[in-house]
C-alpha cells in the first residue's frame, strides 16, 4: 500500500517552544505551502490527519474528506506543554533527554508511549484499504515513528529520520 506521510507547515511558535499537543497556529501565508505539497500527492487517496488545527486545515485543503484520528496527534509533553525548552528544570528535562524513548514527561509521554499509538492507528486502520493510497497528515514525532516502524530503526534513533516542515514522504506499508 502506497502511504503519503505528510508534516504540517510550520507554526506560529517561536524557535525553543515545546508545543507537542498544543494546538497551535500555522504560519500564514501558507496556501502557496499547501498547494506544493498537493501537487506532491495523489487526488483519489484516503486522508487521515490527527486532530490538531496544524494538521487538518493542511488536511481540508488536500481532500474534502478527512478521517482524524487522536493516535496521529504529536507527543503529549504534559507539563513541559508551551514551555521554552531553556526554562525546563534539569532535573525533570535531563532523565528524559538521555532516554526520551522510554522516560515519560512530567504529566506526559514517552516516545514509547507514542509509538504504541502510531502502531495500534497503522495495524487497526490502515488494513482497510488495500488499492487506494492513504495520505497521513501529521507532526515530525508520528512520522518518525512510523518511519522506525517500516525500517526496523531503533526508536532512540528516530531523529535520523529528518522530517521537515511541509515534508512529504512516500512509503510502501
Amino acid at each position: 500500500m502506497e502511504v503519503y506521510l505528510v508534516r504540517h507547515t510550520e507554526t506560529v511558535c517561536e524557535k525553543g517552544i515545546c508545543y507537542g499537543q498544543s494546538d497551535v497556529r500555522i504560519l500564514e501565508p501558507y496556501l502557496e505551502l499547501f498547494e506544493s505539497i498537493k501537487n506532491k500527492i495523489p487526488t483519489d487517496a484516503v486522508v487521515y490527519s490527527s486532530p490538531l488545527f496544524r494538521c487538518t486545515e493542511l488536511a481540508k485543503y488536500l481532500s474534502n474528506e478527512i478521517i482524524t484520528d487522536t493516535r496521529l496527534m504529536e507527543m503529549n509533553f504534559g507539563d513541559w506543554e508551551m514551555k521554552n525548552w531553556d526554562a525546563i528544570a534539569p532535573e525533570e528535562l535531563n532523565p528524559w533527554m538521555t532516554d526520551f524513548v522510554t522516560v515519560r514527561v512530567p504529566n506526559g509521554e514517552s516516545f514509547t508511549d507514542l509509538h504504541e499509538r502510531v502502531n495500534d492507528f497503522l495495524e487497526k486502520e490502515l488494513q482497510t484499504f488495500n488499492s487506494k493510497p492513504v495520505i497521513i497528515v501529521a507532526h515530525a514525532g508520528v512520522i518518525r515513528s512510523i518511519l522506525c516502524k517500516i525500517s526496523d530503526l531503533p526508536l532512540k534513533e528516530a531523529f535520523n529520520n529528518k522530517v521537515d516542515f511541509g515534508a512529504v514522504i512516500k512509503v510502501k506499508l
